[in-house]
């Protein structure tokens, strides 16, 4: 093997030795003497930080993996039928926080926050109907009913008659979901209901826009690493973390095209889009569970909602309303990581 040496760029060593006296002192282990002019002191530039790497669009969008944030992934099998879903868990103790995706993402839109919270809850996302690894007989059925059943149906087959205490989180469609099955009273130990960004009045009004979004929205991708640049450059996703191990999941390969496309076929299920949202302040009202409702800002509140709840807003601020009479208030307490609303 050849042995290569790349050219010094540092001056030849003098071969005539130092003054004694520099060297005495230069080796001694006493403090410089700051009144001689001799003594050099170092400059605040004299070690410049290094820059950190510069990393590649393809670097900076990798995808990653789930198993950083879930401890395990697993199919459940329902009985009597052909569909079979898919769900991630965390967490070995503790009540269970059951999450629902929103539509055309999966239940890795939940990875950041479980892994988070598994060292105290269990934690399950569950792919729906239509999306991600799930597999049923009719992806397009993604009607209400359907959709409250199969959540329904996968508890049962997880835990049988004797389920944990369940925590229902559900995020824009999934958070219409987990009202609806709440609304049903079918959980014996449903103990809380969370509401992520999903109101009956603006989801109503933002229905008429939706298959131009939908259209509109870049359909192919050559990678997946293009993909999560999109979806964060684009704005459906602001947390970049988020974005590498989630999006992944709503990708399928098109050996036609060669190319990714959308799992979820969401434009082709137009027929149910009312169904997620009419009557859904109502029964989230009238769900007789701990409930929580989490927005964006105070300006998305139905009147409805501004007469009865409280929303958690941004940065963790809670606003208190008045209900009916001046001295009524809606007041909180926390207890076991749930808000619990009391009316005094």
């Amino acid at each position: 093997m050849m042995e290569s040496s790349a050219p010094s760029n540092l001056a030849p060593l003098s071969e005539e030795s130092p003054p004694a006296e520099t060297s005495a002192r230069d080796c001694s282990n006493n403090p410089p003497d700051h009144n001689n002019i001799n003594d050099e002191v170092p400059s605040a530039f004299s070690s410049v930080p290094a820059r950190p790497p510069i990393q590649t669009s393809s670097q900076k969008y990798a995808p990653l993996d789930w198993a950083g944030y879930f401890d395990r992934e697993d199919d459940v099998s329902i009985p009597g039928s052909n569909d079979v879903f898919h769900v991630y868990l965390a967490g070995t103790q503790g009540p269970v926080i059951f999450c629902l995706h929103g539509g055309g993402y999966t239940g890795l839109s939940f990875a950041l926050s479980a892994s988070k919270i598994k060292e105290k809850v269990r934690v399950v996302a569950m792919d729906f109907r239509g999306h991600g690894k799930s597999s049923t007989e009719n992806e397009l059925d993604l009607s209400i009913e359907t959709l409250c059943s199969d959540v329904l149906a996968v508890l049962k087959t997880m835990y049988g008659d004797s389920p944990p205490a369940i925590v229902l989180v559900g995020h824009s469609m999934g958070g219409s979901v987990a009202v609806h099955v709440a609304a049903r009273k079918q959980l014996p130990t449903l103990c809380g209901l969370v509401v992520v960004d999903v109101v009956e009045g603006t989801a109503m009004a933002s229905l008429i826009h939706m298959q131009k979004i939908l259209t509109n929205r870049m359909q192919h991708f050559p990678t997946i690493e293009k993909a999560i640049e999109w979806s964060v450059k684009g704005g459906s996703l602001r947390n970049i973390e988020s974005a590498r191990v989630s999006i992944p999941s709503t990708l399928i390969y098109d050996d036609s095209k060669r190319c990714y496309t959308y799992r979820a076929k969401l434009e082709e299920t137009e027929q149910h889009w009312r169904g997620w949202y009419e009557g859904l302040s109502e029964k989230f009202l009238s769900s007789p569970v701990p409930k929580l409702l989490l927005l964006a800002g105070t300006d998305r509140l139905d009147s409805s909602l501004e007469l009865h709840c409280y929303v958690l807003l941004p940065k963790f601020r809670i606003s208190f309303s008045k209900i009916k009479k001046k001295r009524q208030l809606v007041s909180s307490s926390i207890k076991d990581g749930l808000v619990r609303p009391n009316v005094n």
